[in-house]
């Protein structure tokens, strides 16, 4: 409101400025006559000549329009007005009188015009300068670097941050070809881009997006996200790419993914060290019998005469034993190591099966029956294979501990294909199952269902599963006990015959 009152105040004041210059022009106007006639007394000057007050007539047209310029008229008629004159002289003024104000409108009514398109022009030149300034604003504060270039990829703008991120300053690329900002081949190959795209008009890019490789001032290169805009006017068409560098997100990344893997790595020893005390007792068995064997061994060989047809299968019983004693350390070991996180064809029965000799470590002594249905169609999974096992091993050992105070205690494993090339795992137990209360954040860090679990072994199983690009679920069986369920990517039939 005070906006719109200041505008009519000037308005106003504008108005006003144009009468009073239109009356100030017909006094010098009257002057310039009086002043002839005073100076060349010879020189007769009819009133009812106009041409002397047309300049004062203008004047006011330019000023205010319309309205100074009638008021410039009619002052002049006054000042020539005289009543001693004859009827036949006050015709004529009259007659000439009404042309000139008839001029005059007419003047008024271009003036008028004139100034609204010079009032519009200013307008509009003052928001040009207006959306100049804005645009100026944006480039110097944008986060992302702007570069603006044409058909012939030639840069129009360049923003404050494109110049921190490149190393060039506005004025040393505006003008040269946007390759400059590519390392090779891109940069041999952009116009070609370019020339493709107008012959064409198919996107790969623009309005897309894409990761590319960017190259600074002093010649070493990033990667950088490129977003590409385009924008026609008449006469020429221009594309306005955002980029982002993707270094430091990158950087954060592969910190992200290290910090993961050793937290994988970490829940793979506290797992490992809950179930110390059976791994201890699970070795000390082969180790034990092979001692047996071995002692048992000596006595026959101490007799006279040595029993050497008795002491063949007792060595090879003392190795077959510490052939297994090897088996369970190896598989240890192999699950322990930290290694890299790489995706390789596995062979889905055999991880599964490696991955239950480790959970059912001292779970025959608590009387767990551990069965597998494992679809035959089922060969090659591409996973990290220690991950998946180590899921498997938490959902093992989850489904172990809670039938520890069952009658019935069955630990079931399957696998099937599912749509989507994927596989299905699934390991359910004959347990009390999971409570409706925490079902939905059962695979939410520090949410656990044991009185001295932790909350992490889940949560970092779903982490596992879906960077493998699969998911993880839960369910209760409708005769009890808990069904876990999670998916990964199976390799087809023909190329898991390649890689056999």
């Amino acid at each position: 409101m005070q906006a719109l009152r200041a505008y009519f105040l000037h308005l106003n004041d504008r108005v006003w400025a144009g009468y009073a210059i239109a009356a100030l022009a017909v006094i010098v106007c009257v002057g310039l006559r009086m002043a002839t006639e005073r100076l060349a007394p010879g020189m007769s000057h009819d009133p009812r000549d106009y041409l002397i007050y047309v300049p004062a007539v203008i004047v006011g047209a330019a000023a205010g329009g319309f309205g100074p310029a009638l008021l410039a008229a009619a002052l002049s008629i006054a000042s020539t007005i005289d009543p001693s004159a004859g009827v036949a002289w006050r015709q004529s003024q009259t007659l000439m009188a009404a042309i000139f104000l008839l001029v005059s409108a007419m003047t008024g009514v271009i003036g008028q015009g004139l100034r609204r398109t010079m009032d519009e022009r200013g307008r509009a030149m003052a928001a040009a300068k207006a959306r100049e300034a804005q645009w100026q604003s944006i480039l110097a504060t944008i986060p992302d670097a702007m570069v603006v270039i044409d058909e012939q990829a030639v840069i129009h703008s360049f923003s404050a941050t494109a110049e921190k991120l490149f190393g060039y300053a506005a004025a040393e690329v505006i003008g040269r070809n946007v390759s400059m900002l590519m390392p090779q081949p891109d940069r041999a190959a952009h116009d070609g881009y370019m020339t493709r795209y107008m012959t064409t008009h198919e996107r790969r890019i623009i309005g897309i997006g894409r990761v590319v490789v960017g190259e600074r001032r002093d010649g070493s290169t990033f990667p950088m996200e490129l977003s590409v805009g385009e924008v026609r006017t008449d006469s020429q068409r221009y594309f306005t790419g955002f980029v982002r560098d993707l270094s430091e997100r990158q950087a954060t990344e592969r910190r992200l993914q290290d910090l993961q893997a050793e937290f994988i790595h970490v829940a793979r020893l506290t797992a490992l060290g809950e179930m110390a005390s059976a791994l201890a007792h699970e070795i000390n068995q082969p180790l034990s019998a092979a001692a047996n064997y071995v002692n048992g061994s000596a006595r026959l060989l101490a007799e006279t005469p040595p029993k050497l047809e008795r002491m063949q299968p007792a060595l090879q019983a003392a190795s077959d034993q510490l052939l297994r004693a090897g088996q369970i350390i190896r598989r240890l070991r192999d699950f322990v190591s930290k290694g890299e996180t790489e995706r390789r064809p596995e062979p889905l029965k055999q991880l599964l099966e490696e991955a239950g000799a480790l959970a059912t470590v001292g779970a025959k002594e608590q009387g767990v029956r551990l069965t597998y249905q494992i679809d035959p169609e089922v060969g090659l999974v591409l996973v990290d294979k220690v991950q998946i096992q180590q899921v498997v091993l938490n959902l093992m050992r989850n489904g172990i501990d809670a039938m520890e105070q069952g009658a019935r205690r069955e630990l079931r494993v399957s696998a099937r294909s599912v749509p989507d090339q994927m596989v299905e795992i699934t390991v359910a137990d004959t347990g009390p199952g999971v409570s409706a209360t925490v079902i939905d954040q059962l695979f939410q860090p520090f949410v656990t269902t044991k009185p001295q679990g932790m909350g992490v072994g889940l949560s970092i199983s779903r982490t596992i599963v879906e960077a493998h690009g699969g998911r993880i679920w839960v369910d209760n069986h409708s005769e009890g006990g808990a069904v876990f369920h999670f998916t990964v990517l199976k390799l087809p039939n023909l190329e898991a015959t390649a890689v056999e």
